[in-house]
């Protein structure tokens, strides 16, 4: 049976979706992945789309995506940044490189550059602990990050 009452083009494309994962053994992480991967982030609007969907409150959905730090709710930037923040790569010196990118690109953690080029997001263990710090830069893992690595990031980040 197809969902009924998705009016806008986004909650037409969640209905989709929702029709075509809603059988699966719990479909809701899958739900939100397959949504994030179509938008690049979970739109307001899909909440109560997926909910109905599925039979759950928007308050169950939420709950979800809020708990789950890698579901967005806003788009991303072009590129996306994380700073492993976990205990290893705290005791190497992750501070200082958080703060130097924050300085040098204008943001925060969990914020986009007004230009729209870079996201930049915490992330609490990439599994790199012997080259501690680490990041990650669109999905490439990197390792052991002094100065000169932070200033190739952002160049990298601003092209």
């Amino acid at each position: 049976m197809v969902m009924q009452g998705a009016g806008t083009g986004i909650e037409a494309q969640v209905a989709s979706i929702v029709d075509g994962m809603k059988g699966m053994e719990g479909p809701l992480l899958p739900i939100l992945h397959e949504v994030q991967e179509e938008f690049g982030y979970v739109p307001h609007e899909a909440l109560p789309v997926i909910a109905r969907g599925l039979n759950l409150s928007r308050a169950e959905v939420y709950g979800v995506v809020s708990f789950y730090h890698d579901y967005r709710k806003e788009p991303a930037g072009r590129h996306v940044l994380k700073v492993c923040q976990a205990e290893s790569c705290q005791s190497m010196g992750s501070d200082d490189v958080a703060a130097r990118l924050r300085q040098a690109l204008g943001i925060d953690f969990h914020q986009t550059t007004p230009d729209g080029r870079v996201t930049l997001e915490p992330v609490y263990c990439l599994g790199l602990c012997a080259c501690s710090p680490a990041a990650m830069l669109d999905g490439e893992v990197i390792g052991r990050i002094d100065a000169d690595r932070i200033d190739e990031i952002v160049a990298e980040v601003r092209a």
